[in-house]
């Protein structure tokens, strides 16, 4: 038996306890929380088989009575003695995709984010849709292509057409970016036909975790009139390896911003599942942004509920993310295109001017949320390094 250490100010105290999936020197994948600087393997320290398994789904279908009653009991033993066995420095253990993606919907929730788009791509109409404050807007992206944090980055080919030019042209995308988002992980489902209401959303999800929606900004452009991102978008979405249950989110959670016109029935309810997650994205292991959450227009209790609305069932493993996660100030936003304003207001990394990613770039996000008593709750980084096209 050991005690667990926890550095002091650790984000990852046991306030936090995140659930991952990990392996040791190439053996089986199994269920785990990370604590302080360890994983802790959970089918060895509760003796139970289902984290055992090398993915959170089937712990995510049992619910939020048994997440809870598994969070109580966790939060109680790692006080005491853990078993030696149960417990591995995080430096020894790969991390793997911590949950199998069944369905993968992108929002489009932060105005200032949707609001400078909106002024960059139709400089002479107004920032925003009509629709834009009536309900999140979103697309479907492909759940194949999400992948955890270190998996590199394939620069994405596809038709691009420069206002400049004549026709279009095939070939690697020349303007590469990212979206720094927070996403959500359904961890229980909801029948075909059924709606999920404002206030279930702690019923069906399990969690969050950080998202880089990386973007390829000429493809986009000439693709997404009039249904919206394709190619441009589908190429690859990185997920951290922690997922942070809503549990831990509790001190974190804020009211909207505001909302105006009030949303229509359906999108109303009496909890308030703003969350005040500040981001910080690093290009190259320079700082550029700190993108705050909190500004977010549309919470994912909304999204839920109006990306089931129409009938359209929710499963075990489906993630929702945020859209770009943008402020009122230029290092507030979550995106380069935003933050370069459209290439033509470079930012200096490493004492060069840059706009949109090379080949060899890293980025990494990482963020941290408001825990009880003064702590601050880790969702720990999600990494991407560019490789050439292929």
């Amino acid at each position: 038996m050991s005690v667990v250490e926890v550095p002091a100010g650790s984000p990852f105290g046991p306030e936090n306890l995140p659930y991952g999936v990990f392996s040791v020197a190439g053996g089986r994948r199994r269920v785990g929380v990370r604590l302080g600087d360890s994983v802790i393997d959970l089918a060895v320290l509760l003796e139970d088989e289902v984290f055992a398994a090398p993915s959170l789904n089937p712990f995510l279908t049992q619910g939020p009575e048994r997440w809870a009653q598994v969070r109580e009991r966790i939060t109680a033993l790692v006080a005491r003695d853990v078993p030696g066995p149960a417990v591995r420095p995080v430096r020894d253990v790969t991390l793997h995709l911590p949950f199998e993606v069944a369905d993968y919907v992108d929002f489009y929730a932060s105005e200032h984010h949707a609001s400078n788009l909106g002024r960059l791509f139709r400089p002479d109409a107004e920032p925003l849709m009509p629709n834009w404050k009536h309900l999140p807007v979103g697309y479907h992206g492909r759940a194949g292509t999400v992948v955890v944090s270190g998996t590199e980055i394939v620069r994405p080919c596809g038709q691009r057409k420069a206002p400049d030019e004549a026709a279009p042209s095939f070939g690697p995308s020349r303007r590469l970016d990212i979206e720094a988002e927070l996403g959500f992980v359904v961890g229980v489902g909801s029948e075909l036909g059924g709606r999920v209401g404002v206030d279930e959303f702690a019923r069906h999800v399990f969690g969050a975790v950080l998202v880089n929606d990386w973007s390829a900004r000429d493809i986009q452009a000439w693709e997404y009139v009039p249904l919206g991102p394709h190619l441009g978008k589908s190429f690859a979405t990185s997920v951290s390896p922690w997922v942070v249950p809503l549990a831990a989110l509790e001190a974190a959670r804020v009211p909207l911003p505001g909302q105006d016109p009030q949303p229509l029935e359906y999108l109303r309810g009496g909890e308030d599942w703003g969350l005040d997650v500040e981001f910080v994205v690093e290009w190259n292991g320079e700082e550029v942004s700190r993108p705050p959450y909190r500004e977010m227009y549309w919470s994912p209790a909304q999204m839920l509920a109006h990306m089931t609305v129409n009938g359209a069932s929710a499963r075990t493993g489906d993630l929702f993310a945020s859209g770009t996660i943008s402020g009122p100030g230029r290092r507030q936003r979550g995106a380069f295109i935003e933050l370069t304003w459209g290439g033509r207001e470079p930012v200096v990394v490493k004492g060069e001017e840059r706009t949109f990613l090379l080949d060899g770039d890293e980025v990494t996000l990482s963020a941290t949320a408001p825990g009880p008593d003064g702590s601050r709750i880790g969702f720990g980084e999600v990494t991407g390094r560019i490789t050439p096209a292929r």
